[in-house]
């Protein structure tokens, strides 16, 4: 039986190696912690129904390998996204001073308009911590992004990390800054009786072809 859903928005989970952008994928998709987290090779795919603001929303969450060898391929992935993780690990500094160069591509590759939340995972970890919040808050706020500190371990804010991006993009549509018509939006249409309303007619099968999925 398929789907039934108002929108569907494309997400990409990015930042580098090691921070625990699969179990965050994981967590959030599965509701548990994915124990033998290797690497992700390339770039892998999961997606949720979730309800945000009285609509009904599909996340299709592109998982993106954070190692530099595979950053060609990723970055083809970034191409009409509208919302993205940027995650770094509260443990190492390192991932932590790459977020400039992350968010950049994000900005570039995907769209300027690109809804981004900041997530500082391994809250779980507090001892070992190498970021504090108030630096990251910091960071946040310069770059015009949210921020939450989250844990693909224990599941503390990982929900709420998509759901807020979520929030904001279906806030941004209503408010007509953003136009999911748009092409390289990183937004669809999903309820065909919506997208009549919405769109004028013979832009439907038009749009099928558009998606790159």
């Amino acid at each position: 039986m398929s789907e039934t859903y108002d929108f569907l928005f494309k997400f990409l989970v990015i930042g580098s190696a090691g921070t625990g952008k699969s179990c965050l994928l994981h967590q959030f998709i599965e509701n548990k912690f994915k124990q033998d987290s290797n690497h992700t090779i390339g770039v892998e795919f999961g997606s949720r129904v979730i309800n945000v603001g009285g609509k009904t929303v599909k996340l299709q969450i592109w998982d993106t390998a954070g190692q530099e060898r595979f950053r060609s391929v990723t970055r083809s992935y970034y191409r009409g996204a509208a919302g993205a993780l940027l995650v770094y690990d509260i443990t190492s500094r390192e991932t932590y001073n790459a977020l400039s160069n992350w968010l950049t591509d994000a900005r570039t590759l995907a769209s300027p308009n690109i809804v981004i939340i900041l997530c500082g995972n391994k809250k779980d970890l507090d001892a070992d911590r190498e970021v504090t919040f108030l630096e990251a808050s910091r960071f946040a706020q310069e770059n015009e992004l949210m921020f939450l500190e989250t844990s693909a371990l224990t599941g503390e804010n990982v929900e709420e990390g998509f759901l807020k991006c979520a929030r904001i993009i279906l806030n941004k549509i209503d408010s007509g800054e953003l136009d999911p018509e748009r092409m390289g939006s990183g937004i669809q249409y999903g309820d065909a009786s919506l997208r009549q309303l919405r769109q004028p007619r013979g832009t439907t099968t038009q749009n099928k072809q558009q998606c790159n999925c």
